[in-house]
């Protein structure tokens, strides 16, 4: 994706949703990184379920860090992949501690990665990479500052209701144009007028995955 289609990307995602709010709940930006921390493979409902008596504990990372890893896991143990999830977020919060004072840096802020992000950035190739972190500072180099703050949500609601895992909806997208995988793909794959998904047996022909 070219620096013309990426400012169109973000121009549409923004005329569409000018104000995005994320569906997991959070009280401060600590809260908002350990929830898309917990995020991957599991639901919002779920995520928050478990953060109303962790945030409660562990506000900070510091208090984080005190409740150690099996007094998170006893509030998160009902998330998928919990134990990984516990041990990925109790050694962000030592790096928060350690390298920034305790404190979220505003560009972790802004473009924590989670499932969704990490999809929708390979496939449209506004910012491939082989790992979130790789993604992360591929998103810091390629999103213009003025879409900074809001761009996380976009991505996320963009991955959780049109660019699905399974097979994304191209018939409904409205950034369909700018993205590197619905150029790609053959005409006979392509979404016929009226449905979202493209031609799943075209693909296979075709040898390309969703």
């Amino acid at each position: 994706m070219n620096s013309v289609d990426i400012e169109t990307f973000f121009a549409t995602l923004q005329r569409a949703n000018p104000s995005p709010a994320s569906e997991l709940h959070y009280a401060s930006v600590f809260e908002l990184l350990t929830a898309v921390l917990l995020s991957a493979q599991a639901t919002d409902v779920g995520v928050n379920k478990a953060t109303r008596t962790l945030f409660v504990a562990a506000p900070t990372p510091a208090r984080m860090l005190a409740l150690g890893i099996e007094g998170v896991e006893a509030h998160v143990r009902t998330i998928g992949l919990y134990r990984t999830k516990t041990k990925h977020l109790l050694e962000t919060c030592r790096i928060l501690i350690e390298q920034h004072g305790g404190e979220v840096p505003r560009e972790r802020e802004a473009l924590a990665v989670d499932t969704h992000v990490f999809r929708v950035s390979n496939r449209t190739g506004l910012a491939p990479g082989k790992t979130p972190l790789a993604v992360e500072l591929k998103l810091l180099e390629r999103v213009p500052e003025k879409y900074l703050d809001d761009a996380h949500h976009w991505l996320i609601l963009h991955g959780r209701y049109v660019c699905l895992a399974r097979m994304p909806q191209c018939g409904k997208c409205a950034v369909a144009a700018t993205c590197d995988w619905y150029k790609a793909l053959p005409a006979a794959a392509r979404p016929k007028p009226g449905e979202a998904a493209p031609n799943a047996r075209a693909l296979r022909d075709a040898g390309i995955e969703p």
